[in-house]
């Protein structure tokens, strides 16, 4: 029996988000059903539930950042019980049989990766509804563990914001003796310089904000560079083994490209359109240059994360809200005023109709 449930939706691209009840799919044998006690906001959820990157579905439940308590399992889950605090993030289902999925790498399946929202799920055609509300069912192989250590609320982003920026960091093997630049002081930047600091890696936020350099450093930068000043930008050139770059919005990566040391990798995590201006192709051919990108993390070096920042003490940096606040946090997300990401705590749904 379908079970209807209380959230928030999208119902246009032009609408505020606003109370909707829906329906959630009878638990499967290999399904385990989660009550949400938190959701994190991410920046995708406002391009989605805006329609700003074609192909979104409504109404539209966003949320790909989920913490909260399982409520039942079916009779062929091993892995979880009634109680436990579990996750959620960006993919609840792959196809489990193509080459990246052998690999632990679900967010490349061939076949497509189920996202949590906005998608379709691959056994009964149903669209997806994500932690915007106060239930979700997800196939056990895409639920994770949260270490009691963790703060919940905290620990909402690591399921977005964390993997994006952990699995890159772990893929070109940053630890001691990496020199490593975080572009961007947002939801992603925070965690890179974060986790960059706790690998081991010597770290530079790259900012266009001089106001940012105290902060940075709370965050883990050993250093701070002003962008959009020529002659701090020239004393970093061919300095650093990699770069993450967090900005989701269209910069010229040239002057960046241009402080990497022989070897040394851009790696793109918040851009999805063109880029623009062009690249110049001599500031990656002279010094063997890389232009890489990456998309969250597999559900593998996803628990490895969490794992990691449970030893480390690592979350994110939040602002709590309520549900019914939700579009007030989207127009303060795009003036870039939160530090760093905004949590819904979902008990505020109680209040929602």
């Amino acid at each position: 029996m379908a079970l209807n449930i209380r959230g928030f939706a999208a119902q246009s691209a032009t609408t505020p988000l606003a109370p909707h009840s829906f329906e959630r799919r009878e638990p499967r044998a290999d399904d385990v059903a989660i009550d949400i006690l938190y959701c994190g906001v991410c920046h995708s959820d406002i391009h989605q539930a805006r329609d700003e990157w074609g192909g979104s579905r409504y109404p539209m439940v966003p949320g790909h950042e989920i913490i909260g308590r399982v409520a039942s399992v079916g009779a062929e889950v091993k892995g979880f019980k009634a109680g436990d605090l579990v996750g959620v993030g960006c993919m609840v289902d792959s196809c489990q049989h193509c080459e990246a999925c052998h690999q632990g790498l679900e967010q490349y399946c061939v076949e497509g990766m189920v996202a949590t929202y906005n998608s379709v799920d691959k056994k009964d055609g149903l669209p997806t509804f994500g932690g915007y509300s106060e239930r979700i069912v997800v196939n056990d192989k895409f639920v994770l563990r949260i270490d009691p250590r963790l703060d919940a609320k905290a620990a909402a982003p690591l399921l977005c914001a964390g993997i994006t920026t952990w699995s890159p960091l772990k893929h070109w093997n940053i630890g001691p003796g990496s020199k490593v630049a975080v572009v961007g002081l947002g939801g992603l930047g925070h965690m890179g310089l974060k986790f960059a600091k706790a690998l081991g890696a010597e770290v530079t936020l790259f900012t266009r904000s001089p106001s940012k350099e105290d902060e940075a450093r709370r965050l883990g930068a050993d250093h701070v560079v002003l962008s959009t000043d020529e002659a701090q930008m020239k004393a970093v050139a061919r300095r650093f083994d990699f770069i993450l770059d967090t900005v989701p919005t269209r910069h010229d990566l040239n002057p960046y490209l241009a402080t990497l040391a022989l070897n040394g990798t851009h790696c793109l995590v918040g851009l999805v359109e063109p880029m623009d201006p062009p690249v110049h192709a001599a500031n990656v051919i002279f010094g063997r240059r890389s232009i890489a990108g990456s998309l969250i993390g597999g559900i593998a070096e996803t628990q490895e994360m969490l794992d990691f920042c449970a030893e480390h003490g690592i979350v994110s940096d939040v602002e709590m809200i309520r549900i019914q606040e939700i579009n007030v946090a989207y127009e303060r997300m795009l003036r870039s005023d939160v530090r760093y990401r905004f949590v819904i705590d979902l008990a505020s749904l109680r209040d929602a109709a």
